[in-house]
C-alpha cells in the first residue's frame, strides 16, 4: 500500500517533468561547484578563496530572498523559474568561455571573474528557490505532500551524487572545458523542460499588501510557529557549522592525496547516502516521532563531521560523509514536510524565502565560515570545531523547543 501511494504521485504528468528538470538542475549545480572549487584552489592555492566562492553566492541570495518570496506569491511561479534558469544558463556558458576565448581574464585577474559569475548565479538561485518550493505543491494534491518532499529529496540527492563524481571524472579525464560544457548542457535541459509544464493560477490574496507588510506577514507567521522556527534554526546552525564540503578540495589534495577524481567521490559520498535514504523515505516518510527523529539525525550528522575531520583514511572519510548524508536526508524531508503541511498556499513563496535565508544561504555562509576557521585553525581544526558546534546546537534545541521535540507529522498530513 505504501509503495503504491509513493508511486501514485507520478500519475501527475507535470510532476514527472518537474522532477526530471529538478534532477538536471541539481546535477548542473554540483558539477559546477566541483569544477569551480578545484579551479579556484588551483588558481590561488588559498583556503580562504574557497570560502569566498560560497560567500559570493550567499550574499546576493540573502539580499533578494525575501523579495523573491513575495514575488512567488504574486506572479506565475513557472515563469519565474524559467527566467532564473535562463540566467543560470548564461552563467554556465560564461564559465565555459573562461576556458577558451575569455581565458585571459583569469590570467589577469585570477579568481575574481569567477567570483563575479558566482555572484550573478547567486541572485538567480535566490529567486528560483521560493518559486520551486511553491510551485511543486501546485502540482500534486495535499495527501501526496510527504511523498513529494521525499521525491524532491531523492531527485536532489541523485543529482548531488552523480554531479560531483561526474564533474570530477570529466574534469580529470577530458579537461575543464569539457566539464563546463557538460554543466551548460545540464542546466539548459531543465530550461527547456519547464516550457512543457502547464501554468498554475495563484490563490487570490485577501487584500493587497505593500511589499513591507507582505514580507512582515510571512516573517511573523514563521516566528509564531515554534515547530517551523525550531526546524529551520536547527538546520541552519547545523549546516552553518557542520559543513565540510567547502574544504573538500584541501582534503583531497593535501590530506587524503586523492586528486580531482577523489574530490568528486568525496563530494558524492554524502549525497549517495542521502539519495538512498531519501528513496527509502518515499515509501516510509518519517511521520511518527518526527521531532525526535529530526533531532537525532542532526546529532548524528555532527558526529559524522567529527569523524571526517579527524580521519586520514580515504575509506573512513568516505564512510563518514556517506553517513552524514543519510542523517541529513531525514532532516531535510522532515523540515520540507513541516513547511508544506503547515504553510497556507498564499504564503508559500514568502515562507520558502525565509527558509532560504535560514538554510539555503547557510550552505554558502557555512562554506565561508569553514574557509575562515581553516585559515586560523587549519582544515582539520575547522571541521572538528564545526562538528562540536552542531552537536551543541542539537542539545540547545532539545531543551528550548518542546513542541518540535514532540512533533508527530502524522497528525498534520
Amino acid at each position: 500500500m505504501k509503495k503504491n501511494l509513493s508511486l501514485a504521485i507520478f500519475k501527475h504528468r507535470d510532476f514527472r517533468f518537474f522532477i526530471v528538470a529538478r534532477f538536471f538542475m541539481v546535477l548542473a549545480i554540483n558539477i559546477q561547484a566541483t569544477i569551480v572549487g578545484w579551479q579556484v584552489y588551483e588558481l590561488t592555492g588559498s583556503v580562504l578563496d574557497l570560502g569566498l566562492v560560497g560567500l559570493f553566492e550567499a550574499i546576493p541570495s540573502i539580499i533578494v530572498a525575501l523579495y523573491a518570496g513575495h514575488l512567488a506569491d504574486l506572479r506565475d511561479r513557472r515563469n519565474i523559474i524559467i527566467v532564473c534558469l535562463f540566467f543560470l544558463l548564461v552563467c554556465s556558458l560564461t564559465l565555459f568561455a573562461f576556458t577558451g576565448p575569455l581565458s585571459f581574464l583569469l590570467e589577469t585577474y585570477k579568481a575574481y571573474p569567477i567570483f563575479l559569475v558566482i555572484l550573478i548565479s547567486g541572485i538567480a538561485r535566490g529567486f528560483i528557490s521560493p518559486a520551486i518550493f511553491s510551485f511543486v505543491t501546485q502540482l500534486v494534491p495535499r495527501e501526496h505532500y510527504p511523498h513529494s518532499a521525499a521525491w524532491m529529496g531523492t531527485s536532489f540527492q541523485a543529482g548531488a551524487v552523480i554531479g560531483p563524481a561526474l564533474g570530477g571524472i570529466v574534469y580529470g579525464s577530458l579537461g575543464m572545458q569539457a566539464a563546463y560544457a557538460l554543466d551548460s548542457f545540464c542546466i539548459g535541459l531543465p530550461f527547456l523542460l519547464f516550457f512543457w509544464i502547464g501554468k498554475r493560477s495563484l490563490p487570490e490574496r485577501k487584500e493587497k499588501e505593500a511589499l513591507k507588510d507582505s514580507l512582515l506577514v510571512g516573517l511573523r507567521f514563521v516566528l509564531k510557529n515554534e515547530i517551523m522556527l525550531g526546524a529551520m534554526a536547527l538546520d541552519m546552525f547545523a549546516v552553518l557549522f557542520g559543513g565540510a564540503v567547502a574544504l573538500l578540495p584541501v582534503y583531497a589534495k593535501d590530506i587524503l592525496f586523492v586528486g580531482s577524481e577523489g574530490l568528486g567521490y568525496l563530494r558524492a559520498a554524502p549525497s549517495l547516502g542521502a539519495l538512498l535514504m531519501a528513496y527509502y523515505l518515499t515509501y516510509k516518510p518519517p511521520l511518527e516521532k518526527s521531532g525526535r527523529v529530526l533531532l537525532g539525525c542532526v546529532f548524528g550528522f555532527g558526529v559524522c563531521m567529527l569523524v571526517f575531520g579527524l580521519s586520514h583514511s580515504f575509506i573512513v572519510s568516505l564512510m563518514a560523509l556517506f553517513l552524514s548524508g543519510v542523517f541529513d536526508s531525514v532532516s531535510v524531508v522532515v523540515r520540507s514536510t513541516i513547511m508544506q503541511t503547515m504553510t497556507p498556499e498564499e504564503m508559500r513563496g514568502r515562507v520558502s524565502a525565509i527558509n532560504k535565508v535560514f538554510i539555503g544561504s547557510s550552505n554558502e555562509i557555512g562554506a565561508f565560515e569553514s574557509g575562515v576557521s581553516a585559515k586560523f585553525l587549519g582544515p582539520v581544526g575547522s571541521v572538528v570545531f564545526g562538528g562540536i558546534m552542531t552537536i551543541l546546537v542539537v542539545c540547545f534545541t532539545f531543551r528550548l523547543s518542546p513542541k518540535l521535540k514532540e512533533l508527530e507529522l502524522k497528525n498534520w498530513v
